[in-house]
């Protein structure tokens, strides 16, 4: 992952201990998307599918005033064929972060290795991904930039 810096949120090894953002112009909008997720989170805890906390995210994003879009299609193109929907991105807030989310048992290398080929195709150099699968939310946060 050279040229990208990640970030947690909680998880620098001691337990609840907070790690300070790096300064980015996008960090309004995460903050917002982060407590959004968070009381999605809150009301209906882990253990569900993805689908279901994307369209409750869509639902809390929308009650907040958060612009975005959801299901947001990347093309790809394949030995000269574009290929209409080679990628889809969850959530593109404000044009300039993208969340990912996911009900994973444990974020992976292969999750960030996915956001940050969606950055660099959306030109986008701030992303989330998000792990409902977790007992509190911010455990299950990540950052990156570009």
């Amino acid at each position: 992952m050279r040229g990208c810096r990640l970030q947690g949120f909680l998880g620098c090894g001691f337990p609840g201990a907070a790690v300070a953002l790096v300064e980015h112009p996008t960090n309004p909008a995460s903050d917002k998307v982060i407590g959004a997720a968070i009381e999605v989170h809150r009301h209906l805890g882990p253990g569900l599918l993805e689908s279901t906390y994307q369209a409750c995210l869509c639902r809390e994003l929308q009650l907040r005033g958060i612009p975005y879009h959801s299901q947001v299609a990347l093309p790809l193109e394949y030995k000269g064929v574009r290929v209409a929907k080679g990628y889809l991105i969850d959530f593109l807030i404000a044009d300039s972060l993208i969340v990912e989310v996911k009900s994973v048992d444990k974020l992976l290398p292969i999750h960030s290795a996915q956001l940050m080929t969606y950055m660099r195709l959306q030109r986008v150099s701030s992303g989330l991904l998000m792990n409902f699968n977790v007992d509190l939310l911010p455990k299950g946060l990540k950052r990156l930039l570009l």
